[in-house]
């Protein structure tokens, strides 16, 4: 390695040891470790463009082994990506540029928000599985439009995560051949040497998986490294995973060992790694004739996305067409979806939501064809499979319905990565009791505020037979506490298709919650469900209570409002499909939904009881399930619970006595 090259590489190194010393917290071994194959993918393999971080057909990377971050913001400050050197001296500090760990939407150049281990591999899967649907769908024999890699840098804890085995699993069955896994593998993690608890053969894992294999004996060697991506890429029916021997904290005085995974060095042994590198500069100083090199390496970057944008051209005079539904694809055009009347038409008999659920996606299909999704190998119980749209799979890169396998929690994170990639609108689908499998990767799509849509079945005692291990209770409240994330639990037809309308023209992730039993048509139900919740049905002049309910419980007050009409009480029936929604419109709307002189209130719903509280107040009461369920036919479990019209009544009543 030539001098400059190497003090290129140390540039990595010292910059991020530095900030993690200023930020007095962080974890400085990976960069230090890792930054040879970091430096060697950007500035000699990896197609990007500084100038354009967004360009499309650029390579993706993925850190995923997120806590490392500094490397990534190092590699972004060098190469001229906008990140400043004062953006490094505030890691980790209040409102800064470069957080704990990376955020998507919030650094330019970091493609998806990576920490929790594992999830980043799982992001990179999709991304891949991104790139081989577009190239399928608008590739020609002269022109390839979509052609990039996607690559990962993972360490040792990405491996022990059970999402990484999942999601190397489907990306051996589906050949991704253009994804490249660099595995950091130096044997350390935070307890201390990984024999502790972790003394599998990751390599052969992996090829058993259906992976290429290769070896890079020495860290710091950049010309194995090379070796290892140029045959990485002539692999075309395999994912590549490159096992790289570094060592943490390399040429500092705590190399080897857990004490600088995730702590800085401190100031003396910073001073000392600074010596072995032989980096005679001040804090946060980096030489010109680096950022010379820097600069002159974004060339390529530039020079290949001016022949792109060639290439684009002739794509688009050659196959105007194709060219057209590109980039509608890239732009995610999606027509008015409330006002295409079919996808609110049903037939007017009992029906349960996920079937009216399926029926919806199987309409948006044809409507959007960039739509694609899947399940954890339960579409026929989900209802989400998209008839005539073929399966994607190694052999047919161009079906739509995804096939995840029991694969919860890394289907999650693998949509999440589809979505990032850009061109698809996402989905995916389980039994909502299942979502505790995928929750980590669900909290990202909310943190990165982007709408992946979660589709949900089998969504309370409703469930019966099956019992209290297939009965959700909590994840109701467990989903609607997290930040950013809509939550519909609709009771018919029309507010099913209310649900897939709000989060298509949203930008932040839904779930749709969806029951297995029957539920009837609604009467007066519409596309005021667009605005979370509404009046269903009405007494004459200012209701003496009001019944508020959502999903299969809605049938519950409706039936419990005639009986207390038929003793004189006056009720008003609410539907709650979404309480995001509606507690984001208005004072006034709210006012008239809910008016603040009416105190009497009873919320119904399947499930915890905790939701509902701030709707109710101290003068209602919510009829819900704070227990685990029991295995029993449903209607017994709903009378066992006193989710009946007839316990409606007579807790009304007892309300409107005080």
């Amino acid at each position: 390695m030539d001098n400059l090259k190497q003090n290129a590489v140390n540039a990595i190194r010292i910059l991020s040891a530095e900030a993690v010393q200023k930020a007095t917290s962080g974890h400085p071994g990976l960069p230090l470790g890792a930054a040879p194959m970091a430096y060697e993918l950007w500035a000699e393999h990896m197609t990007h463009n500084p100038k354009n971080p967004k360009f499309f057909n650029r390579d993706r990377f993925v850190l995923s082994a997120g806590h490392g971050s500094m490397l990534l913001y190092s590699l972004l400050h060098l190469f001229g990506y906008g990140l400043t050197i004062d953006d490094l001296k505030n890691f980790r500090q209040l409102h800064s540029k470069t957080p704990g760990h990376p955020e998507y939407g919030h650094t330019v150049g970091v493609e998806t928000t990576t920490g929790p281990l594992g999830q980043g591999i799982a992001n990179a899967v999709g991304m891949a599985i991104a790139e081989t649907m577009l190239a399928a769908r608008f590739n020609k024999e002269d022109i390839k439009l979509v052609d990039h890699y996607t690559y990962a840098i993972a360490g040792d804890g990405c491996m022990m995560e059970g999402i990484e085995l999942e999601a190397a699993s489907l990306a051996g069955t589906l050949k991704l051949g253009k994804l490249i896994v660099f595995y950091d593998s130096n044997n350390i993690s935070i307890e201390g040497n990984t024999d502790l608890a972790f003394t599998e053969d990751v390599a052969a894992r992996h090829k058993a998986q259906g992976w290429d294999i290769q070896f890079v004996n020495d860290g710091n060697n950049l010309e194995e490294i090379s070796k290892a991506i140029i045959n990485a890429k002539a692999v075309s029916d395999k994912p590549s995973l490159i096992v790289v021997k570094t060592q943490i904290g390399y040429g500092s005085p705590l190399a080897g060992t857990h004490d600088c995974h995730g702590s800085p060095l401190g100031e003396e042994n910073l001073k000392k790694t600074k010596e072995f590198f032989n980096w005679n500069y001040a804090p946060f100083e980096v030489p010109e004739e680096i950022y010379d090199h820097y600069k002159n390496l974004t060339k390529k970057g530039e020079e290949a996305e001016k022949q792109w944008n060639e290439l684009a051209e002739k794509y688009k005079v050659k196959y105007p067409k194709e060219y057209n539904d590109f980039i509608n694809a890239l732009e995610n055009k999606i027509p008015d979806l409330e006002s295409i009347e079919s996808l609110w038409e049903f037939a007017d008999k009992p029906d349960a939501t996920r079937n009216s659920s399926g029926i919806i996606i199987n309409k948006l299909s044809d409507i959007l064809p960039n739509l694609i999704g899947g399940s954890a190998d339960l579409s026929p119980s989900t209802k989400t499979y998209m008839k005539g749209k073929g399966s994607y799979s190694a052999d047919n890169r161009t079906g739509r319905n995804m096939h995840f396998g029991v694969r919860e929690h890394s289907m999650a994170a693998i949509s999440n990565g589809i979505y990032l990639h850009g061109g698809f609108n996402m989905f995916c689908s389980t039994f909502f009791v299942f979502t505790d499998y995928m929750k980590n990767a669900v909290r990202l799509s909310a943190l990165m505020d982007i709408p992946v849509m979660y589709v949900l079945t089998h969504d309370s005692i409703g469930v019966g037979e099956d019992g209290p291990t297939h009965q959700p209770i909590e994840q109701l409240i467990s989903l609607r506490a997290t930040p950013n994330i809509k939550v519909f639990r609709p009771a018919d037809g029309k507010e099913t298709t209310a649900a897939y309308v709000s989060a298509l023209k949203g930008t932040s992730p839904t779930a749709i919650v969806l029951s297995r039993q029957n539920l009837p048509q609604l009467k007066n139900s519409s596309h005021n469900a667009l605005k979370g919740g509404y009046i269903l049905s009405d007494c004459q002049g200012t209701p003496d209570i009001i019944l508020i309910a959502s999903g299969s419980e809605v049938e519950v007050i409706l039936k419990a409002q005639e009986l207390l009409k038929e003793q004189g009480i006056k009720a008003r029936a609410v539907s709650m499909p979404c309480m995001e929604v509606f507690d984001a419109q208005n004072q006034e709307y709210k006012e008239q939904v809910l008016p603040n002189n009416v105190r009497a209130r009873i919320a119904v719903e399947a499930g915890s009881s905790y939701s509902w509280h701030k709707y109710v107040g101290l003068d209602g009461k919510v009829l819900g399930v704070d227990s685990f369920g029991a295995s029993a036919p449903s209607n017994l479990l709903f009378e066992l619970y006193g989710l009946t019209a007839q316990n409606v009544v007579k807790t009304a009543k007892e309300i409107i006595k005080k």
